[in-house]
């Protein structure tokens, strides 16, 4: 797929999404950059479009909110997406019953909700015209459950079974789905999500963005169904898979707790 391509990247304005828009930027492809922060991506674009001569569109949305996200998809309507990046998404760190479960639930509408419904908008278009990229950014996260980050976790379960079971279905189409899995990244995420002291971020090595952003695209690209980024992440979710899960349980608490 070396042709010229319109790309929507949500979560853009920083972190992965953003190292992301840079990449189909140097290759040629025209981007429609979405998030809440329209002034990061407005200097975002201004950048990639100088740069690289493409054309960037700004779109900030709320991806928590189903009315947003429908006024989103309907002033796309007129637009061909040929690739999807759906990377937005947040965590959140304690014990479940002691967290604020509004919160828990705009979670849940970010990190599934709002993958699933733009991958079901965007997806049929690009069977029909019988070309296309869907790149899920999902995690180790989602190999094993997560204590003291449990809805995290298991919105990343979600993402990884949902985008094989689609990649499957998308045999022979020309298009592909590709579930993503970084370990530790330096991105705003453990700041939001209040785990930047805790020991998965300090206790081993974290990976910067842009290195996690070249794998995903590599991966993507290249029709993975899924891709673990890095040899010790890909070791510890193939062990999540055949040592006990209490174990893993166990394990994960230790680097999620403050």
């Amino acid at each position: 797929m070396s042709d010229k391509h319109t790309v929507l990247v949500t979560g853009a304005s920083r972190g992965i999404g953003l190292e992301l828009a840079k990449l189909f930027a140097a290759d040629g492809h025209d981007l429609v950059l979405v998030a809440r922060s329209a002034d990061a991506m407005e200097a975002l674009a201004a950048e990639l479009r100088q740069a690289h001569g493409v054309e960037v569109r700004v779109e900030p949305a709320d991806l928590g909110d189903p009315a947003s996200r429908a006024q989103l998809v309907a002033r796309l309507a007129d637009t061909s997406i040929d690739v999807l990046v759906n990377n937005a998404g947040f965590g959140s760190n304690g014990a479940f019953h002691e967290l604020d479960v509004d919160a828990e639930m705009s979670q849940l509408a970010v990190n599934v909700g709002a993958l699933t419904e733009l991958t079901g908008r965007f997806l049929p278009g690009m069977v029909e015209r019988g070309r296309g990229r869907v790149l899920n950014i999902a995690s180790t996260a989602g190999f094993q459950a997560g204590p003291y980050m449990a809805v995290y976790y298991a919105t990343k379960a979600y993402v990884i079974s949902f985008t094989e079971a689609i990649a499957f279905e998308l045999k022979g189409t020309g298009v592909t789905a590709t579930a993503h899995c970084p370990g530790a990244t330096h991105t705003g995420f453990a700041l939001q999500a209040g785990t930047s002291k805790n020991k998965l971020f300090t206790a081993g090595a974290v990976a910067s963005a842009a290195d996690v952003a070249q794998h995903a695209y590599a991966a993507m690209w290249a029709g993975k169904p899924l891709a673990i980024h890095g040899f010790s992440n890909w070791m510890g979710a193939f062990m999540t898979r055949f040592g006990p899960r209490s174990v893993s349980a166990r394990i994960t608490s230790v680097l999620n707790k403050h």
